[in-house]
């Protein structure tokens, strides 16, 4: 792709639509990004296990779908060079430029899909205009198309410039099932950052509108839980079996029952249950998918902790057993008051934005969390903004779509915030996103 990213915005984000991929099997994604990555020209690229430690995964999927996510890149005709690294789920990158004596700055964005089938309405724009996805069970519901479009473009903005320093460019996996911002945020590349960035684009925010800062987003954990029972003739002999559906049934009782924190608000869910096979068999094994929140870290502790005991005790009652599994988890992390002023002064000199927020309530869970929390455990600054646009419904949902006016916007808001830190006054011009 020798093409300059700028003056084609929507043409890239529309082809990232078109092809959304679920985490850790972002192949052909990571593919295409590696692709526009050696276009721009970085200092540096690591993809895959190169850039993280693969052991520090979380919620990686099934060997099998993986495997069938790979076949399908190999498929659809990517350069098998390019997807050997990723094979078995090593997604992503980091792009790295070099300029000298300054500060490191850090930009995340992420790069999957979502398991829901696109609308195929004429009245939804991608469907309308060809751009819906092509897989059928999978879209960018989130705007992470949108996001991997202004980390590229906001890359080749930036070292088109004056900027002095480093910058570093996560190309994060997996945030979806908040798989691959604790291995990115572990990695060596994670280091020294002086300014941190992440930014998201939506969340009810319509076009025009930028919020500098966000707070108060919630620590979360994913968890698995499964419970064994003993079979039985539910007729015949029943009191012979441990039956695992009651025991799950008593569970989910107790699991809404966690009492209130004094110290704040926690969440919780049970959101899919799966178990048993016939209506006269005491059924001896059951499944079920279960999350936790809180307006803290610690509160998330205690809701994860009463979760986990609450299956448990329930098992035992019902003389079965449990196994709950944390399969992720994110930290809570608020940006910083310094790095919110300065998204908050660059977005001022941004055509198209008519209004700043400075600070807004999040309200939901990030796992770029953990990069912030590593920046600022570290001495860094980090700030999660979040850049406007009209969507005609809500994030994950079938017809889920953005405003193309907010590409050129995301990219000039992030270019002039990472330059401003780093001390530049002077911005590239950023044309083309417009339909």
């Amino acid at each position: 792709m020798a093409d300059a990213v700028r003056p084609r915005l929507a043409e890239l984000r529309r082809d990232l639509h078109r092809h959304p991929e679920p985490g850790w099997c972002e192949f052909r994604t990571t593919a295409r990004l590696v692709e526009e990555l050696r276009a721009i020209g970085v200092d540096e690229l690591a993809v895959g296990a190169d850039a993280y430690d693969p052991d520090d995964r979380m919620a990686v999927p099934s060997d099998d779908r993986l495997d069938e996510w790979y076949d399908r890149a190999l498929d659809s005709g990517v350069d098998p060079d390019l997807l050997e690294p990723l094979r078995g789920g090593t997604t992503g990158c980091v792009a790295v430029l070099d300029r000298g004596e300054g500060p490191t700055v850090g930009l995340r964005v992420d790069i999957d899909g979502l398991f829901i089938e696109e609308s195929d309405d004429a009245g939804h724009d991608p469907a309308a205009e060809g751009f819906r996805s092509e897989t059928g069970e999978t879209m960018h519901a989130c705007g992470h198309d949108t996001h991997m479009t202004w980390g590229l473009a906001t890359l080749e903005a930036v070292k088109e410039s004056d900027f002095s320093g480093r910058l570093v460019v996560f190309f994060q996996p997996a945030e979806e099932i908040s798989g691959g911002g604790a291995p990115m945020a572990k990695s060596e590349y994670a280091a020294g950052i002086d300014y941190f960035f992440a930014v998201h684009v939506g969340l009810d925010h319509p076009t025009g509108e930028v919020v500098a800062g966000i707070e108060k987003p919630l620590a979360m954990c994913h968890i698995d839980a499964e419970i064994e029972g003993t079979t039985a003739h539910a007729g015949k002999e029943p009191e012979a079996g441990a039956n695992a559906i009651h025991a799950l049934g008593t569970a989910i009782e107790s699991v809404y029952g966690i009492p209130r924190h004094s110290d704040g608000m926690t969440r919780v869910n049970v959101g899919r249950v799966e178990g048993g096979t016939a209506s006269n068999v005491i059924a001896d094994e059951v499944e079920a998918v279960a999350e936790a929140r809180g307006e803290t870290t610690e509160l998330m502790e205690y809701a994860k902790s009463e979760l986990r005991r609450r299956f448990e005790k329930a098992a035992e009652l019902h003389d079965c057993e449990a196994t709950v599994d944390v399969v992720s988890e994110s930290p809570r992390a608020d940006s910083d008051p310094e790095l919110v002023e300065a998204v908050a002064d660059a977005a001022e000199g941004v055509r198209g934005v008519d209004r700043v927020v400075p600070t807004a309530d999040f309200g939901a869970s990030e796992d770029a969390t953990f990069l912030m929390e590593r920046v600022q455990r570290d001495g860094g600054l980090a700030c999660y903004s979040i850049v406007g646009t009209d969507h005609p419904t809500s994030h994950h949902t079938a017809t889920f779509d953005v405003d193309e006016r907010s590409l050129e916007t995301g990219v000039e808001v992030l270019t002039r915030s990472i330059l401003s830190v780093a001390g530049v006054e002077s911005v590239p011009e950023i044309a083309g996103a417009n339909r």
